[in-house]
């Protein structure tokens, strides 16, 4: 019963693109792999789609935009939307003021978010479940697809 589960983590292990401390950008950035922010980005931070990308934000660093990566691990202060496609971490030091997004959630305390948590489906669990389902689901109602919405309903 317990432990049956494989625990999913992170999987991206190397970091290839460093914001120093010294550093702000303004404008948006778009990465590829994996991306540690110790300095200061105000523009959106955007992981390449259908790339397994990793942003670590540092207790140091800050990002004034929406930030979207598969995977995420955040000490450091964000104002603005958090997709995270897979695994999401929040660090003791992450303040977060904005709508998050993730599938699986690792929260520390003293972390803090002013805005809405939304749990995402694995969609191949998703796909599953309608497949099984003996009567057709009604345009509009969907896991994923209301989360989507009243994530983005509330700016």
């Amino acid at each position: 019963m317990f432990g049956r589960k494989q625990k999913k983590t992170i999987e991206v292990n190397k970091l290839s693109s460093l914001i120093a401390d010294n550093l702000r950008i303004v404008g948006d950035v778009y990465f590829s792999g994996g991306l540690r922010v110790d300095g200061h980005i105000e523009g959106d931070v955007i992981g390449r789609n259908g790339d397994k990308s990793l942003i670590v934000l540092s207790e140091k660093g800050s990002i004034i935009g929406r930030v979207q990566a598969y995977d995420a691990v955040i000490n450091g202060s964000v104002k603005g939307d958090l997709e995270v496609e897979h695994f999401l971490e929040l660090h003791s030091n992450a303040r977060i003021a904005g709508n998050i997004s993730y599938r699986q959630l690792q929260m520390d305390c003293g972390a803090g978010i002013e805005g809405q948590l939304v749990r995402v489906s694995e969609p191949e669990q998703e796909m599953r479940l309608i497949g099984s389902s003996s009567t057709a689901m009604p345009d509009g109602e969907g896991g994923s697809s209301e989360a989507k919405t009243s994530a983005s309903g509330n700016d």
